[in-house]
């Protein structure tokens, strides 16, 4: 048995969703029932070495770009797939590309339709070509696996796709990475190149707006700050993203600008020591297929506030405190209680430890195994 493994949107292993793809790929063990096969772009070579150094890699579409990526899929797949002879084909990142018809069985991980999010001018833009015909191709895929009950019926509303085809799989937490560490008493967290001066609240995530809710984010800050007076800093972690300058412009005119940083893109190998400093984590966003940043906060023994958004109250569940995205009022109030209410805290720390079990990369890619070679007739 021969599965072709779609690596083209999954960049180089470096994004959630390439992270997703290496938590799948260190778990495939090699074996002379099945061969794993990884094609994608010529400069994604050498970037899964590492974890999957048995899988042979071939390379595909020469000319770099969106749109000439969706044409290749659209037109020449079909040929490469054939002369592979490829038993299925894997696509990690279907909700970003696809081809729109297949010669062999495809199994598509969808972790979010944000590109139906929102107005045109806000939405996450996937290329004239691939938006016109993705919903379409979703619908031709043979299985999908989603990341979320939410994303689930997003599939089976915005784009029709049959309910008996979806298979829900949420996605892990590293357990060896992502732990509580032991609090001290130390005024400052060294993560090279950077020193953060606690108490600090953290948020992780893209600087994207709106769709990530920073703005909302700064005045509750704002607000939580004139009302306690504490000496919190607002730490934001995430490369810039759609409109980055009206969050950087909002965190300049605050009265409070000061204490609000900005990392920049953050080394994902660092992040757990980042979560494992904050006093608290605030996940705002509007929109999130998953909730990523919510589990592995409460991995680390971190309380969680986050937004009664999309899949975010469906990842957090009964461990973290909620407030409406859109009243910074009501984000600011929930900021104050878990700072002012040890038991609060202690409690949400406790939950929050509780939930984050219930996620492990071992369970997800068994049962994404398990679908995939389901799909492939094995």
């Amino acid at each position: 048995m021969k599965i072709g493994l779609d690596t083209f949107a999954c960049n180089g292993g470096k994004s959630g969703i390439g992270m997703y793809l290496i938590q799948m790929l260190k778990r495939i063990k090699p074996s002379q029932e099945a061969l794993f096969e990884l094609f994608g772009w010529e400069y994604d070579r050498y970037a899964y070495n590492d974890v999957a150094p048995n899988f042979e890699f071939l390379p595909k579409c020469s000319i770099h770009g969106r749109t000439a990526n969706s044409i290749w899929h659209i037109y020449k797949y079909p040929k490469f797939a054939l002369q592979r002879k490829f038993d299925a084909c894997f696509f990690p990142a279907a909700h970003r590309n696809l081809p729109y018809k297949s010669p062999c069985p495809t199994i598509g991980a969808v972790h979010d339709m944000a590109a139906y999010w929102g107005s045109r001018k806000t939405r996450v833009q996937l290329g004239a070509v691939l938006r016109m015909i993705l919903p379409n191709s979703l619908r031709r895929l043979d299985r999908i696996i989603a990341v979320s009950e939410f994303v689930k019926q997003e599939l089976i509303e915005r784009v029709h796709v049959k309910e008996s085809r979806i298979d829900v799989v949420p996605n892990g937490i590293d357990h060896d990475a992502f732990y509580p560490r032991q609090r001290n008493e130390e005024s400052v967290v060294l993560i090279q190149p950077f020193s953060f001066r606690r108490p600090y609240v953290l948020c992780v995530s893209r600087i994207d707006h709106p769709i990530k809710n920073h703005v909302r984010l700064i005045k509750a800050f704002n607000i939580f700050k004139e009302k306690t007076k504490y000496p919190h800093r607002l730490v934001l972690a995430g490369g810039d993203s759609k409109n980055a300058n009206v969050v950087k412009e909002a965190a300049a005119s605050s009265e409070w600008r000061s204490d609000i940083f900005f990392t920049g893109h953050f080394p994902p190998k660092s992040l757990p020591e980042l979560y494992a400093g904050a006093d608290f984590v605030v996940n705002p966003s509007m929109y999130e297929g998953f909730g990523m940043g919510v589990v592995e906060a409460m991995a680390c023994g971190v309380p969680v506030l986050c937004a009664r958004a999309a899949s975010l109250p469906e990842a957090g569940d009964h461990a973290a405190l909620y407030f409406d995205p859109l009243d910074a009022e009501d984000m600011a109030d929930r900021m104050i209680t878990v700072s002012t209410d040890s038991a609060i805290y202690n409690e949400c720390r406790t939950l929050g430890l509780e939930r984050a079990q219930a996620f492990s990369w071992d369970k997800c890619a068994e049962r994404t195994l398990q679908i995939i070679y389901e799909t492939a007739g094995k």
